[in-house]
This record gives C-alpha cells, sequence and structure tokens, in this order.
C-alpha cells in the first residue's frame, strides 16, 4: 500500500515540475494583476516625482527604468491599507500644492519647480506630507538600485560570482 501511494506522490510531483516552465513562461501583466492602485493622473504625477529624485542625466532616470511602476508594486502590495491610503493622499497633497504655488499641476512644472517643492513638502510642518516624501525617497532609492540596468551596468553585478580559472601562471 505504501508503494502506491509512493509511486502517486512521485508522478504527481514530476507532473508538476514538468509543467511549471510552461506556467511560468505564459506570465503577462493582465496576468500577475493590476500593478496600480493610482489613476492615471496620479500614475503620471509618481512618475514625475520619481524622475525629480532621480533625473536622467548620461545614466537612465527613475522615470525610463519604471521606478514608479515599482514603487505602486511596493504600496499596493507590502503596505497597510492606511499607509496606501495616505501615499494617494500625498499625491494629492503635492499637486495640490503645486497648484497653489505655480498655478499648475505638478507634472506641468519644470525641474526645478518640481525639485523646490519637493524640499519644501519634506520640511513643512504637515507631518502626511514630510511622510509620503520620505517613503517616495526611499522607493525610489531602493527601486532604483535594485533595477536591472543599475546592477548589471553600474554595480557588475555576477548572478553567479566566483569564477574557477583552472590554469592560472603564478607570479614570482
Amino acid at each position: 500500500m505504501q508503494r502506491r501511494s509512493a509511486i502517486k506522490n512521485l508522478t504527481m510531483a514530476m507532473g508538476g515540475l514538468l509543467s511549471l516552465p510552461s506556467w511560468a513562461s505564459g506570465w503577462t501583466p493582465d496576468s500577475i494583476g493590476s500593478v496600480s492602485m493610482l489613476s492615471f493622473n496620479e500614475e503620471n504625477t509618481l512618475a514625475e516625482i520619481v524622475e525629480t529624485i532621480i533625473p536622467e542625466t548620461n545614466t537612465p532616470g527613475a522615470k525610463s527604468l519604471k521606478v514608479h511602476q515599482f514603487a505602486m508594486r511596493m504600496v499596493n502590495d507590502c503596505y497597510a491599507e492606511p499607509a496606501q491610503q495616505s501615499f494617494k493622499q500625498g499625491l494629492k497633497t503635492t499637486d495640490d500644492a503645486a497648484q497653489k504655488a505655480y498655478s499648475k499641476g505638478f507634472v506641468e512644472c519644470t525641474p526645478q519647480q518640481r525639485l523646490e517643492l519637493l524640499k519644501q513638502l519634506s520640511t513643512s510642518s504637515d507631518t502626511n506630507a514630510k511622510q509620503f516624501v520620505n517613503t517616495i525617497k526611499n522607493l525610489t532609492i531602493q527601486g532604483y538600485m535594485n533595477s536591472e540596468y543599475v546592477m548589471v551596468n553600474i554595480q557588475k553585478y555576477n548572478m553567479a560570482p566566483g569564477f574557477y580559472h583552472g590554469c592560472v601562471p603564478v607570479k614570482k
């Protein structure tokens, strides 16, 4: 009786292992689920905020490396509901502050105006605005430093370090 059960379990395990590559390669953004809990305008505002924090120079900026999508996914998947609402409120506060200061939305502001606005929010007396700026700054740095471009081209990350070089001449 135990032999039949062992063969059955082994067959199930092998079937699962054989079907895993076809299942994993079929992932699409639609099958994984929505990354965004934000509206289109909020997502654009977030993209411009991360681009303001790490702008594009001779290396890609945070927006072109899609760090804003990383930040959205982190907030959506790892933060509790009150923190998610606070994050959305921080985006609204940022846009409202830009409207008040420059009579246009955050997305329409110049890079210098955006930077000044984020500095004002980070030093304001509003704790929610301060917390929002600190959170998005941390998520932007984390997402940028862990992006494929930075890991491969700047950090020179090797997936399997410690190569073996058998016949190497020894210097005296």
